[in-house]
């Protein structure tokens, strides 16, 4: 098995606007082709828009377009930018007078970082799709991971700067790759080495030790803070249906579990999307686990490869070593 650049898994192209001073944005994924897709949401405060459309018994047979963004739910106003940008290329399901492209997406919440009136917006996300190439993915501080911070159950003064990251594996003819846009309350390992690379800072500004910091940390916080999120996608060339990719979006969410600690609790959002876009016969119990990998192995490089704004350190600052 190889790594390979996300962008090589082919089929889609990828956008990406941010608002640089007001630290926020938009990430879009446009696919070629209509593509089958599934989502599995956990959590308890998700933002999204859209998601039924990828139930198994929903009669749509796939998507045109997924967004990842900021805003929290106001975010959710710039799905209709990617709306416009694909209607005015007669893209949609075409329900006989017109087109209706089909766009899910899900928000982070980045409220707190630097301008609580700056969201994503229509023409920022039309300005993302007008962005979109199939040569280049930048990660860190750039579309939707514009606002994204971690460890966060010290307090907005002790969280750490992360962003959006990716990685992607070819075995045989099959890739899978992972996109992420990395905002949990919990810190952040590198699975290959079960190091803390990111997350709540001591009184000294470094990470602590070990994970038991959380648990002293919850017992004496009576409200936990609700908002975060972790926004992510699996994109296979697996020829895969709707069921096949629900159950894939299940599965990836071990690699949230094995890369953020802890994940899933009642103040986070914490959603995947999976989507086929190509035709190579796959068993979903390979799929499934080498998304388990790659999702993991994204949030390591959405920790990575952040940079320090606002007033909060990222992963090149505490990891000088």
């Amino acid at each position: 098995m190889n790594e390979i650049d996300i962008m090589d898994i082919g089929g889609f192209k990828i956008g990406q606007a941010e608002d640089t001073k007001g630290l926020t944005g938009c990430t879009v994924f446009l696919f070629d082709k209509q593509s089958p897709a599934g989502v599995d949401i956990r959590g308890g405060g998700p933002a999204s828009r859209e998601t039924p459309l990828l139930n198994p018994v929903a009669d749509a047979k796939g998507i045109h377009a997924l967004v990842l963004s900021g805003g929290s739910a106001f975010g959710l106003d710039a799905a209709g930018g990617v709306m416009k940008y694909l209607e005015e290329r007669d893209i949609g399901f075409d329900v006989g007078v017109t087109k209706v492209p089909l766009v899910v997406q899900s928000c982070i919440f980045d409220l707190v970082i630097g301008d609580k009136n700056a969201r994503p917006d229509g023409k920022m996300a039309y300005k993302a799709c007008e962005n979109a190439s199939y040569d280049t993915f930048l990660q860190g501080n750039y579309g939707a991971g514009m606002g994204a911070t971690v460890g966060k159950y010290m307090g907005r003064e002790r969280s750490m700067k992360s962003g959006i990251g990716a990685y992607a594996v070819q075995l045989g003819e099959l890739k899978v790759g992972a996109v992420v846009t990395l905002n949990a309350l919990g810190d952040i390992y590198d699975i290959d080495t079960d190091k803390k690379i990111a997350g709540a800072l001591d009184e000294n500004g470094q990470l602590f030790d070990d994970e038991t910091a959380y648990f002293e940390a919850a017992a004496k916080i009576q409200n936990m803070f609700t908002g975060n999120t972790t926004i992510g996608t699996i994109i296979t060339n697996a020829k895969l249906d709707k069921t096949a990719l629900n159950k894939v979006a299940s599965m990836a969410h071990n690699g949230y579990g094995r890369a953020i600690r802890p994940v899933h609790t009642m103040a986070d959002g914490d959603s995947i999307y999976a989507v086929s876009v190509g035709s190579v016969p796959a068993d979903i119990n390979l799929v499934g686990p080498m998304s388990v990998y790659v999702m993991a192995k994204a949030i390591a490089n959405a920790a990575r490869s952040a940079k320090s704004v606002d007033g909060y350190k990222a992963f090149c600052d505490v990891n000088k070593k």
